[in-house]
């Protein structure tokens, strides 16, 4: 499917790794004009600039002037943004809610809610020009409960519930804003030293290559039996962005593999 995409530009946060990374190969793929928020640049990241029309911007988007000084370094290289894309997060194993300071919460509503709040409203006077699209990754942790990532499940609500909000006032006015919320994902997010992948591994006294393959699908529920892979939601961005969804809003997308069983 012809996707209609060249030329557009697209800002994605969180772009250094994981679904923001893969999210940025897909648009690039696309012919889209990408620009590349992260804290830090990657090999990986750094090598689709050699592929693909990818700015990299470092950039803290924790701050307050963070996501605004990205949103404005996007509209000096290319003069218009087509697409937002609001990735970027963050989520800790804990141990429960008792394990968790005022500074965690803080840090993780900052990353993970606020970033797209500032870089949403640093964005919509140039996506109200563009009739652009705002396009979430929020989580089914938004909707269940999970004690390991209470704040990031918290952050991720709120997401999901701004993402209504926003679309509710500007599609009227041209803007799409929609959700994507995926369950577990073959990224580093679980496959890092440390990550989720190792925390169910020790729980259950496997491997964490089999917790991602047998436990995790077999303990969650996940009716395909396998985790979703990031170019499977990056595909799924990739045409919310696009005018193929162009009467799509207000929206939440999950792709689980089926691990919700609730309507």
């Amino acid at each position: 499917m012809e996707l209609d995409l060249k030329d557009k530009v697209a800002i994605v946060t969180g772009a250094s790794k994981g679904i923001g990374l893969t999210v940025v190969k897909v648009l690039g793929r696309e012919g889209v004009r990408v620009v590349a928020g992260s804290r830090n640049t990657t090999p990986e990241l750094a090598q689709l600039c050699n592929t693909y029309d990818v700015t990299i911007v470092t950039v803290d988007l924790a701050t307050t002037d963070g996501p605004n000084s990205l949103i404005q370094a996007a509209v000096r290289k290319h003069g218009k943004i087509d697409v937002l894309v609001n990735n970027v997060g963050v989520a800790s194993p804990r141990s429960g809610f008792l394990d968790i300071s005022d500074d965690e919460w803080q840090r993780v509503f900052n990353l993970t809610f606020f970033s797209a709040v500032r870089a949403s409203r640093a964005a919509l006077s140039h996506l109200l020009l563009s009739k652009g699209v705002i396009v979430n990754i929020s989580s089914i942790n938004a909707r269940l409960p999970f004690p390991m990532v209470v704040d990031y499940s918290a952050a991720k609500a709120a997401l999901a519930n701004f993402t209504k909000a926003l679309s509710e006032e500007f599609a009227p006015r041209g803007v799409r804003v929609n959700a994507v919320a995926p369950g577990p994902v073959r990224t580093p997010f679980w496959t890092d030293p440390g990550g989720f992948a190792d925390a169910v591994a020790a729980g259950a006294g496997v491997t964490a290559q089999t917790a991602l393959n047998d436990t995790v699908p077999r303990n969650m529920g996940i009716s395909t039996g396998r985790i979703t892979e990031a170019d499977e939601v990056a595909d799924l961005v990739a045409f919310l962005a696009s005018p193929r969804a162009a009467n799509i809003t207000g929206t939440e997308f999950v792709i689980d593999g089926g691990q919700i069983k609730t309507t």
